[in-house]
């Protein structure tokens, strides 16, 4: 069996990772396990996503030895400095060893040149942990990771939102899943169909409370949206430069454009912005987005200062 590396954040090249001849493992982390030693060493006012991460890692739930953790928000940041610190001072908690991936995304050459050498640090540290990290197994792991975004693309119309979850959550969709016969043809699903903007996801519990409340999930801008590129690691590196709009670090206008044309795109009727207890970024979007999908015929809520994998469902709007 191929060793499992886990990662953290939405900025990690989990094609190197699969050049590298390792299985990658999203780290998730569950609503039912917040607070406690995880919150204590993090504090409380980290998102809690992060901290319960921490929790299970510190309850040894992943099958890892090593950790990626990306530069994409500041719950992340907390998190690879918990992790660093942690393993040297109780080297007998047994932490995995954890590594930063600090790809930037402003739109500058210099940008662009930070992140290549970041990336190729990378390659040089899978190396040297793994072995030898070739050029065509680079170009063979981005055509596959390519093509297994392209299938979920091509399935998500033919999806509730908890079922697209569901195939997306552990990475891109594997190709042998798509042919093998688990996706049904094309089902009609009822539901008022709503586009879902703000805090991104890890568990499928707001997509369930949603659904079970008569909506339909049909879209969402959590997933990072990587452009077309070409196959090398410093393609790579560009690639995830522009891999949004993020909320993290995008302009609010751009989000708004993009969140507008993304509901439109799938037909959505209204869009919820949802925003976890200590992320406060959603809020400062949503009187921007509000005003696009507005001009786009589309009415927007937002619903903030949510706990970690509930949301209080808008009522009445389900119909």
């Amino acid at each position: 069996m191929p060793p499992v590396v886990g990662y953290v954040g939405t900025d990690v090249p989990v094609e190197l990772l699969t050049a590298a001849g390792v299985t990658p493992l999203r780290l998730t982390g569950d609503p039912a396990r917040v607070g406690g030693a995880g919150e204590e060493y993090l504090g409380r006012g980290v998102d809690p996503v992060a901290v319960s991460i921490l929790n299970r890692l510190l309850s040894h739930d992943f099958p890892v030895d090593r950790v990626l953790v990306s530069h994409d928000c500041e719950a992340s940041l907390r998190l690879f400095y918990a992790l660093r610190e942690l393993r040297r001072l109780e080297p007998s908690a047994g932490l995995p060893e954890p590594y930063l991936v600090d790809v930037l995304h402003l739109p500058h050459r210099t940008t662009t040149a930070y992140n290549r050498v970041r990336l190729r640090e990378l390659r040089e540290r899978l190396g040297a942990w793994y072995g030898p990290v070739t050029d065509g197994a680079v170009a063979d792991a981005v055509a596959l990771h390519d093509e297994r975004r392209r299938l979920l693309a091509e399935l998500r119309p033919r999806l509730t939102g908890v079922e697209a979850f569901a195939m997306a959550a552990g990475g891109p969709v594997p190709p042998a899943t798509v042919h093998g016969g688990a996706v049904s043809p094309a089902t009609v699903h009822g539901g008022r169909r709503v586009f879902l903007t703000g805090s991104s996801h890890d568990t499928p519990h707001v997509y369930v409370a949603l659904e079970d409340a008569g909506y339909l999930v049909v879209g969402e801008d959590h997933s990072p949206v990587l452009p077309p590129g070409g196959s090398t690691v410093d393609d790579l590196a560009e690639r995830y430069q522009y891999n949004g709009p993020a909320a993290s670090w995008s302009p609010i206008a751009a989000r708004a454009a993009h969140t507008a044309a993304a509901a439109r795109a799938c037909g959505a009727e209204l869009v919820i912005a949802y925003a976890r207890r200590n992320d406060g970024g959603p809020a400062w979007d949503f009187p921007a987005q509000r005003a696009a999908l507005a001009a786009v015929g589309i009415p927007a809520v937002l619903v903030k200062n949510q706990e970690y994998g509930s949301i209080a469902v808008p009522v009445g709007s389900a119909a």
